[in-house]
């Protein structure tokens, strides 16, 4: 019931910011895969509940995020499909509980930086989520319309992304100051 349905958007936000600091002393999978849990909650207050970093059974790098999309608490399984200095891309199958129950969705989140100048560089945040066949006879279940589903999480990813880019922009600009 898992399959994902990539042919349909259940949203998709892309949000950027420019980091005070040069490309090259960027490393975005070094911070993503060392973020500390507090300093993922302060980078969307009060939507980021808990973060960790591990890996998969067969060795990949993955982050755990948990987090406030809207109602839905988001537990995200973040699997690196590219994880590079200025783009990782993370792939998750996300546990979602909703005041009516549980669910899952797929979610891309790619994370980017490419130079301004000597000085700066832009960081972009984008967050797409796919529905899943499970996800789908969810929203039956509950005699609830795709669209509306899609129109709810298009509000509230959009939202929680336009708070959490610049935060993260800013502890990715620590970081790379810091080194």
């Amino acid at each position: 019931m898992s399959d994902v349905r990539s042919d349909l958007v259940l949203s998709q936000s892309v949000h950027s910011h420019v980091i005070n600091a040069p490309l090259g002393k960027v490393d975005l999978a070094k911070w993503l895969l060392s973020l500390p849990d507090a300093e993922y909650q302060r980078c969307a207050p009060p939507d980021h509940v808990a973060a960790g970093a591990t890996t998969t059974d067969d060795g990949r790098p993955m982050s755990v995020n948990v987090e406030m999309i809207g109602t839905g608490l988001v537990i995200q399984h973040y699997v690196g499909d590219i994880t590079g200095r200025d783009h990782c891309r993370m792939v998750s199958l996300s546990d979602v509980f909703t005041p009516t129950g549980r669910t899952r969705v797929q979610v891309i989140w790619e994370l980017s930086a490419k130079r301004i100048d000597d000085d700066h560089c832009e960081y972009t945040n984008s967050v797409t989520a796919h529905p899943t066949e499970e996800f789908l006879a969810f929203l039956k279940e509950h005699d609830t319309s795709f669209e509306q589903a899609a129109q709810d999480r298009q509000a509230a990813s959009s939202d929680h992304n336009s708070r959490e880019t610049p935060l993260f922009a800013g502890s990715i600009e620590r970081a790379a100051l810091a080194v």
